[in-house]
């Protein structure tokens, strides 16, 4: 079998402690491996009220989490951000620019929730041709 190598890897952030948790583990994939750690938010604006909002609020978070990212030991760190529906915004970005992994948080939801509200996590694990690590927030590193 071939060695895996991950040189790029693509963790997507929506801000939440879930997301915080794939964090960790992306910018310690990067850290071991020596690779490229690339943070992404999506978002798709619901109305242009909301998006002029939501557009200039991401791109500054993503700043702060690369400075935690770098803390972390994450030696090349870059953001992207795109404004439109996260599911297919991770997936054809990862793919289209060749990352070798996706780290990702999940919520857990399941059942009547998780149709109610959708997963994106889900959604990528589904359809991604780009292996994804999905990381809960209650396991943080034990």
């Amino acid at each position: 079998m071939a060695e895996l190598r991950w040189q790029k890897v693509f963790c997507p952030v929506d801000f939440s402690e879930e997301s915080r948790a794939a964090l960790r583990v992306a910018a310690d994939l990067a850290r071991r491996f020596g690779a490229e750690l690339t943070l992404f938010h999506a978002d798709a604006p619901s109305s242009a009220l909301h998006a002029s909002a939501k557009d200039s609020a991401g791109p500054d978070r993503l700043g702060e989490w690369r400075g935690e990212a770098e803390r972390l030991g994450a030696g090349v760190v870059a953001t992207a951000h795109a404004a439109v529906a996260p599911p297919t915004a991770i997936i054809e970005t990862a793919r289209s620019e060749g990352f070798d992994l996706i780290v990702m948080g999940t919520h857990g939801r399941t059942g009547r929730q998780a149709s109610l509200i959708g997963s994106v996590a889900e959604n990528v694990v589904r359809r991604s041709t780009v292996p994804v690590l999905t990381v809960h927030a209650e396991w943080m590193g034990r």
